[in-house]
């Protein structure tokens, strides 16, 4: 039995998703892998379905009926692979921005050391991001700066995407209270697990934006980190922050 399941969102990723499947189940280690589609117009899904018939034992597919944001996406596959056994439950992009090689060393922090959650990081060592523009790299950095003073959580890559949980992260955790729905659901995800006292670990990864598709940033999921972020330190400071 495969201990670990890899959860990737799409929306329009037909140019990435067959590719991602391959590299990930190509890996030294076993990993599942399922897909949380947000009803692609671009045959993502129906794509996803042909290659379940290659990987019937390691590929699984959730189709929902729109464009329902990020963190909920995350949220129907972390219930999902919670109904299931999975000791390990990682969050990782479709588009290469995440090197699917990166995952073992992921799964080791958590398997073979003493974290709970590990996070890939573009800003343990320095900046590790390759093909952003410098605009979007500071943007990203100081997002990450402002995220560690206001919370007080040490952990250089606040808003990183590329994570293990260990399941017994995702069962303390109400996922039902989670509040914020795009990229700003990655911040609130590690604070939840910081004031639960978990250990998270930062691994060094180099992240590459992608080169097929189109981004899914705007300035609402910005906008919704910054103020997010206040709220959400308020409410622990007043006791009222819900975990």
């Amino acid at each position: 039995m495969v201990d670990a399941v890899v959860i990737i969102p799409t929306y329009n990723e037909i140019e990435n998703v067959e590719r991602i499947i391959k590299n990930v189940l190509a890996l030294q280690r076993d990993f599942d892998i399922l897909i949380v589609d947000d009803n692609s117009p671009d045959g993502t899904a129906a794509k996803v379905k042909v290659l379940q018939e290659e990987y019937p034992e390691h590929l699984f597919l959730l189709e929902r009926e729109g464009k329902l944001g990020l963190g909920t996406a995350y949220i129907t596959g972390f219930k999902w692979a919670l109904e299931k056994s999975y000791e390990y439950i990682f969050e990782m992009d479709a588009d290469f921005s995440h090197n699917p090689n990166d995952l073992i060393r992921l799964y080791n922090a958590c398997a073979k050391g003493t974290s709970q959650v590990a996070v890939g990081s573009r800003y343990v060592t320095g900046v590790n991001v390759v093909n952003w523009p410098m605009s979007r790299v500071l943007l990203s950095w100081l997002a990450s700066k402002y995220v560690r003073f206001i919370t007080g959580m040490n952990i250089h890559d606040t808003t990183a995407g590329f994570v293990c949980y260990k399941r017994e992260v995702l069962e303390k955790i109400d996922l039902n209270k989670i509040k914020f729905v795009g990229y700003a659901f990655q911040i609130e995800m590690k604070y939840k697990a910081y004031l639960s006292k978990f250990k998270i670990k930062e691994i060094p990864v180099i992240f590459t934006d992608r080169t097929r598709g189109t981004s899914k940033m705007s300035k609402g999921i910005i906008s919704e980190a910054v103020f997010g972020v206040l709220r959400m330190k308020l409410k622990s400071m007043f006791n009222s922050y819900e975990i």
